[in-house]
């Protein structure tokens, strides 16, 4: 069995966004990745004071992650940012579509707290998955996915 993505970017009564679907649904097995920072393998910060260069970071573990799953961002129904400063969102969907590459973007929330675990780091991002019941082979690109009008 596959995992089939329906992303619904505006229901009825709601303005459509290009930052994100309002509504994504699907089949498969759900894979939660638990919110990712911009570490290294060896656990120390990549781009203190730089959102661009943690978030692409942040991404590069979410990836890893998502790989770890079988899965892909194409298979990603929801993602959760976490930023100290608004002000960091831009960077954030900078790397954001580079690593989605053109697929439907998922459901989406943004939060600004006062801090995270260590105060050098600017931003955390969790995110939920749909896989296919069997795993696939890592790095899908999601080309199941459906967008509906």
């Amino acid at each position: 069995m596959t995992s089939h993505l329906t992303h619904l970017p505006a229901p009825d009564g709601l303005a459509p966004s290009p930052q994100y679907s309002h509504v994504v649904w699907g089949t498969g097995r759900f894979v939660a990745i638990s919110g990712q920072c911009a570490f290294d393998a060896d656990g120390a910060v990549v781009g203190v004071g730089d959102p661009a260069a943690q978030a692409r970071q942040v991404f590069a573990n979410l990836e890893r992650c998502l790989s770890a799953a079988g899965a892909g961002f194409g298979d990603v129904v929801q993602l959760t940012y976490f930023v100290t400063d608004v002000a960091h969102l831009p960077a954030v969907r900078d790397a954001r579509d580079a690593a989605f590459a053109g697929a439907p973007l998922p459901a989406s929330s943004a939060v600004q707290v006062a801090a995270l675990v260590r105060p050098e780091l600017l931003l955390e991002i969790e995110a939920f998955a749909l896989v296919p019941e069997e795993p696939a082979t890592t790095g899908r690109t999601g080309a199941e996915l459906r967008l509906l009008p």
